[in-house]
């Protein structure tokens, strides 16, 4: 790797920077309370072309790789958008990644030219109630109709399902104990009389509805296929290293903002005739959470740069996401001990950092499946599980 200057990584982060710079805290702190998506955000980031930027360039993207939409994400999550403003534009920025490796030529070209414009929003239907992380046991099944198939089940966790047209479905085309290798991966429409969306109530990320989805005899065209029948999972599971690499990126994003906003606090407040950040018990605490983040960014530097390169990545990745989410809420706890009780105020909006964070320990995946991951693939540990 090269820890030159990159330029047009830095061109990026001024670009995307520019655009958030004209939604402010305020912003996000109203919608987030609102329930209400950020439209006018979309589609600002929409007209600059960020949102296609990892979309190959025979599509009308940007052709770039991983590295660089991570540098898009973790501008967006450090101007204080965090998780919300992230999961806005992150489907669409690499969601359609399954289509775009194995997808056939009527699925590209129906829908990314579209994506890589920012008029096409995809949610990402793989969470089941009742399976959780156990994919293998999902129950939603598609049967075979004619020339297509028939979709009937229930998702849990789909994000942007209310603002979304299509959604990859994830569904068993085998038999019922057929596990990974029964499962196959749609790009299905979300049609308003067969799908049945309800958003989940939840303390953090309103502005980005997560929700439960019904499907209810799906139709669905032959050609909507993603890849070959009874290989979706393994189709997804090509795009979980990226995916790793930008929501660290996010996390990342949501700590320097949490730890500027402490750092500033610490410099203003004064008690006892001094600035709190004089203090060692001030200053150690955010000069830690800089260190952990700064490291956990060059650990998710590394996964995309192997990523990009067609290199493995998998231990990459998988430490990144785990150091990202631990630094990211460390730093965010820091500011909100930094703040004192000021910090549970809403006017500082470090508590909805410290929220945020905190969701980056738990999905997609859990820090404790990730180090599952790390014992039994990198260190060759027994499965415990």
């Amino acid at each position: 790797m090269d820890f030159a200057t990159n330029e047009d990584h830095e061109l990026i982060a001024e670009g995307v920077g520019a655009v958030c710079a004209d939604f402010g805290d305020e912003y996000w702190s109203d919608l987030d309370q609102r329930h209400e998506f950020p439209w006018e955000f979309y589609s600002r980031l929409a007209e600059g072309g960020w949102v296609g930027i990892a979309i190959p360039e025979e599509f009308g993207g940007g052709g770039q790789g991983i590295s660089e939409a991570a540098v898009v994400l973790k501008t967006i999550a450090a101007s204080g958008a965090a998780m919300n403003g992230c999961s806005a534009v992150h489907l669409t920025i690499f969601g359609l990644n399954p289509v775009v490796v194995f997808g056939n030529d009527r699925l590209k070209d129906t829908f990314l030219p579209r994506a890589a414009v920012g008029d096409l929003h995809v949610a990402f239907g793989v969470t089941e109630a009742n399976a959780g992380t156990d994919t293998s046991q999902i129950s939603t099944r598609a049967v075979r109709d004619g020339d297509g198939w028939r979709i009937t089940g229930q998702k849990i966790w789909t994000s942007k399902a209310l603002e979304s047209e299509v959604v990859l479905l994830l569904a068993r085309t085998g038999e019922a104990d057929s596990g990974f290798d029964g499962l196959s991966l749609f790009l299905a429409d979300l049609d308003p009389d067969h799908v049945d969306i309800r958003p989940i109530p939840k303390v953090a990320r309103n502005a980005v509805a997560s929700c439960e989805v019904f499907y209810d005899d799906l139709p669905v065209e032959g050609w909507r296929l993603v890849g070959e029948e009874g290989k979706g999972f393994r189709h997804i599971l090509h795009g979980l290293n990226p995916e790793r690499v930008l929501l660290a990126s996010e996390a990342i994003g949501i700590g320097e903002v949490a730890l500027e906003k402490a750092v500033a606090y610490a410099k203003d407040r004064h008690v006892f005739g001094r600035p709190i950040g004089q203090n060692q018990a001030i200053s150690h605490p955010l000069a830690r959470a800089r260190i952990e983040l700064h490291a956990a960014w060059l650990a998710a530097q590394e996964a995309a740069w192997r990523y990009d390169r067609g290199l493995s990545c998998g231990e990459q990745a998988n430490s990144a996401k785990f150091l990202a989410a631990e630094a990211s809420f460390k730093a965010a706890d820091v500011a909100m001990q930094t703040h004192g009780g000021m910090g549970f105020a809403t006017e500082y909006h470090v508590e909805r950092y410290w929220r945020e964070a905190r969701i980056q320990r738990t999905v997609p995946i859990s820090q404790e499946m990730t180090l599952n991951f790390v014992a039994q693939n990198v260190m060759g540990l027994p499965r415990s599980y």
